[in-house]
């Protein structure tokens, strides 16, 4: 069964999702600064290794190093973010609004109506 808005009945009904972006962009936010910081210690083991190949070497590794780490760590933040945030959306926010009246409301997650 369709959500069903408890203001004007209506079956147009969009969801909200404050909760999924913003969790998610902090959580990529710090997913990136952590595998940055985590990466530093990869840059410097690239550049180590690097070495071998000489001073260009050493730099391609200890570069190529931070930045895979910041992706890594990027998306690793931003997904748990997306789950976090899914949680709030479904928990805790109303998630919500009825495309005709603008009203705003949740549903319960755990009622037998409820299709998620």
């Amino acid at each position: 069964m369709s959500e069903q808005c408890p203001n004007c009945l209506s079956v147009r009904i969009g969801k909200n999702n404050y909760g999924k972006k913003t969790a998610g962009v902090v959580g990529a936010s710090a997913g990136t600064y952590g595998g940055y910081a985590a990466a530093t210690a990869g840059a410097q083991a690239g550049a180590a290794l690097g070495i071998v190949a000489g001073p260009i070497g050493a730099t391609v590794g200890g570069i190529g190093g931070a930045v895979i780490g910041a992706l890594l760590g990027g998306a690793t933040g931003a997904s748990a973010g997306v789950i976090l945030g899914d949680v709030l959306d479904d928990r805790v926010l109303d998630n919500y609004r009825c495309l005709d009246c603008g009203y705003s409301f949740s549903v319960d997650p755990d009622s037998p109506d409820d299709t998620h």
